[in-house]
């Protein structure tokens, strides 16, 4: 194996084992969505991922199934060849609704930590100064909370113009 080849199925493992993570995908779903992510344009075939992900068949094309049914792989097809080149599903509309998504349960958090920064502050006027709530860690992580939200929506806002850019053409 080369060291190109070592570096992929590594770097397949720690990506896969993310997406168990953060995703909750099943630990061969992950490894195939790692493998065909780091195999790019050209695609994968289901017999590559049989074999260089060591598992079954029937592994390989149930999880497979439940990746597509789930719209995070696409596949495309090449003249007078019958296998499947699967990639990476790049719907924007699914990027743009995850964006939307997000940005909405970082908006929740937001409003949560400031209700308990107001009822820390009520409750600090009652309170002997060593017995005051610390109040730094709510300012800090909503000022996070608004830096990300519009990082995000900076992207969302790229993924939408191009998006409409796409459908012109």
């Amino acid at each position: 194996m080369d060291s190109s080849e070592k570096r992929k199925r590594e770097l397949v493992e720690r990506l896969g084992i993310l997406f168990e993570k953060k995703e909750h995908m099943a630990p061969v779903a992950a490894r195939i969505f790692s493998y065909i992510i780091l195999s790019g344009k050209q695609g994968t075939t289901f017999e590559d991922l049989v074999h260089n992900l060591c598992a079954s068949k029937s592994t390989i094309s149930t999880h497979l199934n439940h990746l597509q049914d789930l719209k995070k792989l696409g596949y495309f097809t090449k003249t007078g060849d019958r296998k499947k080149y699967f990639i990476v599903n790049t719907n924007t509309n699914t990027m743009i609704q995850r964006i939307t998504d997000m940005v909405e349960d970082w908006q929740e958090e937001k409003e949560i930590h400031l209700e308990i920064m107001t009822y820390k502050k009520d409750i600090n006027k009652t309170l002997k100064d060593k017995d005051k709530f610390e109040l730094d860690f709510h300012s800090d992580y909503i000022e996070f909370l608004d830096g990300a939200t519009r990082s995000i929506n900076t992207l969302k806002e790229t993924l939408e113009i191009n998006k409409t850019n796409i459908n012109k053409r």
